[in-house]
C-alpha cells in the first residue's frame, strides 16, 4: 500500500503537462500514480468551479476543504481507493469549528477534544495582540482529516512566509497542528502527517544549507526551531522518508521556477511525511519522485508492508487492521459523492441549458473540462432558432428632425473654413428656399436608409484624401444660400491656385544640389532601417566571458516589461546572489554571477560605439 503526497500548484495547470496531457480523464491521473491514499496540496479552486471529473472520479473516495473567501487559493484534497482501503471518518480543518450542514454527530467525529485557543500559547501579531479563536487560521482551506482505522491521515498545506507580519500567522497554524496532533495521540491514536511544511528541517534540505554562514544561524529562525523541536528525537514525529536516506544530499522537493533552478536541483525539501512511533514497523520505504513534473513540487511517498511480526511474535496483516472491504454505502459525511449537487436532489443550472435536459455522465467526461469553459452549450437547433431572422431587410429609420436642424448637424461634421462677412448677409434666403417639413422628414429617411450600406462598405479613407483640394464647408452658425456658396467656393479656389503658383515660384525653390545632399541615399536608408530594427547583441559576462541572457520584468510597478541581461549561467549552490546577500567567500563561481544591465543600457552604448567610429 502506498500513501503519496504532492503540491500540484493548481488543478487546471497540472493536464498541461506530460503526461498528464495524455489522458483523457482526471481518473487516468490518478491511476498513474499509483498509490492508494492521494493527498493534493494546492488544488487552487472552488466547490462551484470544481470540474465533475475531478470531483467524482471514478473507484476514488474523494474530500475537499476550499478557503472560504480566496477564490483560486490554496485548497487540499485526499483520494482513497475505494478498492484497496475504506476511509472511515473525515473531518475538515484542525480545530472543529469547520462543520457541514448539519454538523458532525458524535459518530461521525474522528476525536472527542480539540485544540483551543485559550489552553495553547499562540504567537502574538505585530500589534501585540493574540488570536482569540481559530478562524482566520481556518478559512484558508489548509487541512483534512481522514480516519482509516490503522491511522488517523492529517493532509495540511501550512502557510507560507511571505513576509514579517505573515510569521504569526504561520506559527500559530503550526502550534494548532501540533496540538491537534498531541490530543490524537492522547487518545491512542496513530497519526500520519503529509504535505507541504513549508519548512526545511535541517541543513541538508537546504542548497545552501552548507555554507558556514548559514549552518550557524539555521535554527535561529522561529519556524525551523520550532519545527527541530517537533520532530524526533526531540519531538514525537519522525520524519518518514528521511529515515530511509539519512545522509542522502540534494533531496529536494520544491524548486524555484523563475529561475530555472529545477534544471541544477538549486531547491529546498519543505513537503513531508511525518508519523507517530506507532506507525514506523509498518512502513517499507519512503522516496521523492523528482521525474514527476507539472508542479515547482515533487510527489513524495511511503510503501506500507503488507504484514509485520511484533516485538512479541505476534504476526500482523495489513488487510486485518486497515479496512478495505471496497466501496461503503454509507462514506464519512464530507465525502464529496454525498454533495447535494451530486446527491441528485439538487438540480444544476447547466441542466436548463443541456440537451435533453439530461447531466452528463462522469464516465464520459474529458480532461478538457478542466479548462474554465461552460460546462454545456446550447444545441445548434436551439441557437437557430433563438437568432434573429437575417434574411428579412433592416429597416433604419432616423428620429424626425427640423431641415434646418439637419443641415446644420451636417455641416458641423465637415471641417470649418473662415468665410468672407459677405456670405452672412442673407441668411433668410435659405429658409425661404426650404422645404415643407414633411417632404424634408420622408426625403431624410429615404437618403439615411441608403446611405447606411455606403458606410458600412467602406469607412476608411484614402490616402490621395489628405492631398485634395479642400472642400467647402460653411460654419454652423450661419446658414447660406446656393448662391453664396458658389461664390465661396471660387474664393476658395482662386486661394488654392494661388497657393499652387506661389510653391512653384523660382524663389521659393530650394537648389538641386542641396535638395540631393537632403535627401539620404537608397544605401544610407537600409543601412539606418536595418540598425534600428537589428536584434540587440547580448553583452558579454564581465566574470565568465559568455554571452549574457535577456528577460522580463514581469512584476507590476513601474519597470514590468522592461528586458535586461543576466548572466547566462544557471543558478547553483554558492551562486552570486549579490554582495548584500552572499559572502564573497562562499560564492561558486561555477553557477550564475551577479551581472546585470538593462537593454535599453545595452542599445544605447551600441549607438554611442557606432556613432564615434
Amino acid at each position: 500500500m502506498r500513501i503519496l503526497s504532492w503540491n500540484i500548484n493548481g488543478v487546471r495547470t497540472l493536464p498541461q503537462y506530460h503526461p498528464w496531457n495524455t489522458f483523457t480523464s482526471f481518473q487516468g491521473i490518478l491511476e498513474h500514480l499509483k498509490a492508494d491514499i492521494i493527498c493534493f496540496q494546492e488544488m487552487k479552486t472552488s466547490r462551484s468551479s470544481l470540474p465533475r471529473c475531478v470531483a467524482l472520479p471514478d473507484n476514488f473516495e474523494a474530500f475537499f476543504s476550499f478557503p472560504q473567501n480566496k477564490g483560486g487559493y490554496s485548497g487540499v484534497a485526499v483520494y482513497a481507493d475505494s478498492r484497496t482501503v475504506t476511509p472511515l471518518r473525515a473531518e475538515e480543518g484542525l480545530s472543529g469549528i469547520l462543520q457541514p450542514k448539519p454538523p458532525l454527530t458524535s459518530d461521525d467525529r474522528i476525536s472527542r477534544s480539540y485544540p483551543c485557543a485559550h489552553e495553547i500559547e499562540l504567537m502574538p501579531d505585530e500589534h501585540g495582540s493574540t488570536p482569540s479563536d481559530f478562524a482566520a487560521l481556518e478559512a484558508e482551506g489548509r487541512a483534512l482529516i481522514v480516519d482509516f482505522g490503522l491511522f488517523v491521515l492529517i493532509n495540511v498545506y501550512c502557510p507560507n512566509e511571505t513576509s514579517d507580519a505573515r510569521l504569526p500567522f504561520k506559527i500559530n497554524f503550526h502550534i494548532m497542528l501540533q496540538d491537534r496532533v498531541r490530543k490524537l495521540m492522547n487518545e491512542g491514536r496513530e497519526v500520519v502527517v503529509v504535505g507541504d511544511i513549508n519548512i526545511c528541517a535541517t541543513p541538508l534540505d537546504h542548497c545552501d544549507g552548507h555554507l558556514a554562514s548559514n549552518t550557524a544561524t539555521f535554527y535561529d529562525h522561529t519556524a525551523r526551531a520550532w519545527f527541530h523541536g517537533w520532530l524526533s528525537p526531540i519531538g514525537c514525529m519522525t520524519d518518514a522518508v528521511r529515515t530511509f536516506w539519512p545522509g542522502r544530499k540534494g533531496m529536494y522537493t520544491c524548486w524555484n521556477m523563475k529561475i530555472s533552478a529545477r534544471e541544477t536541483n538549486y531547491g529546498t525539501r519543505v513537503d513531508y511525511i511525518l508519523v507517530t512511533p506507532g506507525i514506523l514497523p509498518w512502513i517499507k520505504h519512503g522516496d521523492i519522485q523528482p521525474s514527476l513534473r507539472g508542479s515547482d513540487h515533487c510527489p513524495i511517498y511511503i510503501d506500507l508492508h503488507d504484514e509485520i511480526t511484533t516485538d512479541a511474535g505476534e504476526r500482523l496483516f495489513l488487510r486485518d487492521v486497515l479496512p478495505m472491504d471496497g466501496k461503503r454505502e454509507d462514506p464519512p459525511r464530507l465525502a464529496a459523492r454525498l454533495w447535494e449537487e451530486y446527491s441528485g436532489k439538487q438540480t444544476l443550472l447547466s441542466t436548463f441549458f443541456g440537451k435533453g435536459n439530461k447531466l452528463r455522465s462522469p464516465s464520459n467526461s474529458p480532461l478538457s473540462s478542466l479548462s474554465p469553459t461552460p460546462d454545456t452549450q446550447l444545441p445548434r437547433e436551439h441557437s437557430d432558432a433563438a437568432q434573429p431572422d437575417h434574411t428579412q431587410p433592416v429597416v433604419v429609420i432616423p428620429p424626425p428632425t427640423h431641415p434646418s436642424l439637419s443641415s446644420r448637424k451636417s455641416v458641423c461634421t465637415s471641417t470649418n473654413q473662415i468665410l468672407p462677412s459677405s456670405l452672412h448677409s442673407n441668411p433668410i434666403s435659405s429658409r425661404q428656399t426650404a422645404p415643407p417639413p414633411s417632404f424634408a422628414k420622408r426625403k431624410s429617411s429615404d437618403n439615411a436608409a441608403k446611405k447606411v450600406p455606403k458606410k458600412l462598405k467602406g469607412s476608411q479613407s484614402k490616402l490621395s484624401s489628405f492631398f485634395a483640394q479642400p472642400s467647402v464647408s460653411p460654419p454652423c452658425s450661419q446658414e447660406i444660400s446656393s448662391g453664396d456658396a458658389t461664390d465661396h467656393r471660387d474664393y476658395i479656389e482662386s486661394d488654392y491656385q494661388l497657393a499652387l503658383e506661389l510653391s512653384a515660384s523660382p524663389e521659393n525653390s530650394l537648389p538641386q544640389s542641396l535638395l540631393a545632399s537632403a535627401m539620404p541615399s537608397a544605401s544610407q536608408s537600409k543601412a539606418a532601417w536595418s540598425q534600428l530594427m537589428a536584434p540587440v547583441q547580448p553583452p558579454i559576462c564581465l566574470v565568465h566571458g559568455e554571452p549574457a541572457k535577456e528577460h522580463t520584468v514581469n512584476k507590476p510597478g513601474p519597470n514590468k516589461g522592461k528586458t535586461f541581461f543576466l548572466c547566462s549561467r544557471p543558478v547553483g549552490p554558492g551562486y552570486d546572489k549579490g554582495k548584500s546577500e552572499r559572502l564573497r567567500e562562499e560564492v561558486d563561481h561555477r553557477y550564475r554571477c551577479n551581472f546585470f544591465k538593462w537593454t535599453s543600457d545595452v542599445r544605447r552604448e551600441a549607438k554611442d560605439k557606432s556613432s564615434t567610429s
